[in-house]
């Protein structure tokens, strides 16, 4: 049962304890993951990184989720200055970023991400690969240095697909060994997991297309590649959403049917959570109903993280008090106020977004200057 919120302290909810898997979490409020292009060339976190999340834990935040890290020297990287997880280097980098998060009593998961064939920047690679040749929607994101239209992706063999799978279960390895609390596979938002899951954008005739059953299998080897490369006792969980950086407004095709297939599949893995995001959390997720994270309750049977502009407190205590979700993540909460949850633990305003953080390149050092003019 969840905690109630008092008349004196209407969103007292958000502040009360909880757990995922093996680990205690001090509060229900997460930094969701956002892309920062501000590692060096070569993927190491940098000391600008270091101050940026240990800021969000001084903040007060119960979790912070990294930006989605690329996770091996072949396809998976997404953008330039995108940090890794794929070398001594960075993960040493990485190391001082957790130790510093620790230090003001937050835990801190690592976001592992493939972007298939979404990609607009990879030292590695020339060109992106993904399920199937076919042009991504929409147009790569200036604020992450990419233009023009997504090139048509290599079609992944087994081969490639194997040697995705293997990524994301070194990196996890690593993401341990630098002293990380949890991972997070990053199965939404349009990149590999989430082309391969999405029928427009597969159209392979083998076990990994066709029927809903079938475009969840690379999430699903994936999963369970990083458990057993992890073992038991360590967080393992999942981000799913809809909508995608290149197709926002993308719904499943089979709504509520999809919807229950994903994350009874999702149940049944060795994993401990479930994140979803949504433009905006609380509406139903089809029109009608249920919304994303309370389906993904309903099904999966696990903890969920929900995102998607909660980050009024108002929203975020309703979807806690509704036990639609166990914890809220914020994305433009969080950057607006590094200390979002001790200023409403304290009944203090919180700063409106500014959309001038991101742009023209949503990086650390733009966001600094930003706040030097303010």
């Amino acid at each position: 049962m969840h905690a109630s919120a008092t008349p004196m302290h209407p969103h007292g909810i958000l502040s009360t304890p909880t757990r995922i898997g093996p680990i205690q979490l001090r509060n229900r409020l997460s930094v969701a993951p956002m892309t920062r292009v501000s590692a060096t060339a070569e993927g190491v976190p940098t000391t600008r990184m270091r101050g940026y999340y240990e800021a969000f834990a001084r903040g007060g935040f119960g979790l912070v989720i990294t930006e989605g890290i690329y996770t091996d020297r072949a396809f998976s990287q997404g953008y330039l200055y995108q940090p890794g997880l794929t070398d001594d280097a960075q993960q040493a980098a990485w190391h001082g970023i957790v130790d510093r998060v620790h230090a003001h009593g937050a835990r801190i998961f690592a976001q592992l991400m493939h972007a298939g064939a979404l990609s607009q920047g990879n030292r590695f690679r020339d060109r992106g690969a993904g399920p199937s040749t076919v042009e991504p929607r929409g147009e790569q994101m200036s604020f992450y240095r990419g233009q023009g239209r997504y090139p048509v992706p290599l079609e992944m063999g087994q081969a490639e697909i194997d040697e995705a799978v293997d990524g994301f279960a070194q990196a996890a390895a690593r993401a341990f060994a630098a002293g990380f609390d949890g991972v997070e596979i990053h199965g939404a938002n349009g990149y590999l997991i989430d082309q391969f899951l999405t029928r427009y954008s597969n159209h392979r005739q083998d076990g990994y297309g066709g029927d809903t059953g079938n475009r969840i299998r690379l999430l699903e080897q994936v999963a369970v590649a990083v458990r057993q490369r992890v073992g038991d006792g360590k967080v393992v969980g999942v981000r799913v959403s809809q909508g995608k950086v290149n197709d926002f407004l993308h719904k499943w095709e089979e709504g509520l049917e999809d919807a229950r297939t994903i994350f009874q599949r999702i149940g049944r893995l060795p994993v401990d959570y479930v994140h979803t995001t949504e433009f905006e959390a609380w509406q139903p997720a089809f029109g009608a109903g249920a919304s994303l994270a309370s389906l993904a309750r309903e099904h999966a049977r696990l903890p969920v993280i929900a995102n998607g502009s909660l980050h009024h407190p108002e929203r975020a205590t309703a979807m806690i008090a509704a036990d639609e979700a166990s914890l809220v993540s914020l994305g433009r909460g969080a950057l607006a106020n590094a200390d979002w949850p001790r200023r409403v633990d304290a009944g203090l305003a919180v700063s409106e977004f500014n959309r001038a953080l991101l742009s023209p390149v949503a990086d650390l050092e733009n966001a600094e200057r930003v706040c030097a003019e303010g």
